[in-house]
């Protein structure tokens, strides 16, 4: 088995963030030649192709993005190691990267990060994007994990590693005064409704609970994000379908009223990452700790 040179991994690490061999080589003092041979051998002894050219431009190869991860998790150590041999300085500054569902509930994930919220010398980034885009980027390593309402199944070419955080109940929710309660369909025919988008799995439990009774529900709005839904829900004047969590500021004060919590009709919360051969120790924090999201 080959035995990784860090000399050769430094120079590769250097070259893939700055993306340019010529300005990489003046900055090291070393002719482009030299340094182009030195990561040719990094290539050559893993038996991978770290970059491919995009003009006068290097690009990362799928598994140079892999690499690139690695390599900036073991030059950052390096780095707290030598402060720590040196200077006896323990702790710079940690960050948690973290992407969620663009669609999910912005109070759900500000519960999940509170653990960390006032730790010091922590950083963290939180990046939302949709599902196919947030889960590119965790087999990138980009991100260290990805939440969202979505459960992800590995394949033969990923193993995707899926833990439920939490369930909420999905209730119906609208302005006080109506009098609604629990005799479905026929107190709510009348009624005007803001719902998620049908892609969303909200939706899709709450079309089947309505087909159970024969009820079309009188749709006035949809939104495929739930910030969006809660400003809908507070301010249509028509009910809404969603998880209170979503809008437990206007539970508590009373601007909303929570009306119904829909039997068998839940909104599931999933954390999701890969393997890592260097875990962020933020990340195993956080999902150690119990979430209370219910309201």
């Amino acid at each position: 088995m080959a035995r990784l040179n860090y000399h050769h991994l430094y120079y590769f690490w250097c070259v893939a963030k700055q993306g340019n061999l010529t300005k990489t080589a003046h900055s090291l003092n070393l002719s482009q030649s030299a340094l182009s041979a030195q990561i040719k051998q990094l290539e050559q002894a893993m038996k991978v192709d770290l970059f491919t050219r995009a003009g006068r431009s290097l690009v990362l190869t799928e598994v140079g993005i892999q690499a690139f991860s690695y390599a900036e998790e073991i030059f950052k150590k390096g780095e707290e190691l030598e402060s720590l041999l040196t200077l006896g300085i323990q702790s710079e500054q940690r960050t948690v990267r973290i992407g969620m569902l663009s669609t999910m509930s912005r109070n759900f994930i500000e519960s999940f990060i509170e653990p960390i919220l006032h730790k010091p010398n922590v950083k963290y980034i939180l990046r939302a994007k949709g599902q196919t885009n947030l889960l590119n980027a965790l087999a990138d390593h980009q991100l260290d994990l990805a939440l969202t309402n979505i459960e992800v199944r590995g394949n033969s070419k990923q193993v995707w590693q899926c833990r439920l955080l939490a369930r909420q109940a999905i209730a119906i929710i609208g302005p006080p005064g109506l009098g609604l309660g629990q005799d479905f369909p026929s107190q709510y025919q009348a009624q005007r409704w803001v719902l998620p988008v049908h892609e969303s799995p909200i939706r899709s439990a709450f079309d089947g609970f309505c087909a159970q009774y024969q009820f079309r529900p009188a749709v006035v709005a949809e939104a495929d994000d739930m910030a969006m839904l809660r400003l809908l829900a507070r301010d249509a004047g028509a009910l809404a379908v969603m998880p209170g969590v979503v809008v437990k500021d206007e539970l508590k004060t009373g601007e909303l009223v929570k009306y119904w919590v829909l039997p068998n009709i839940f909104e599931n919360f999933y954390a999701v990452s890969v393997a890592r051969h260097i875990p962020n120790p933020l990340i195993t924090q956080l999902l150690n700790v119990k979430i209370n999201v219910s309201f």
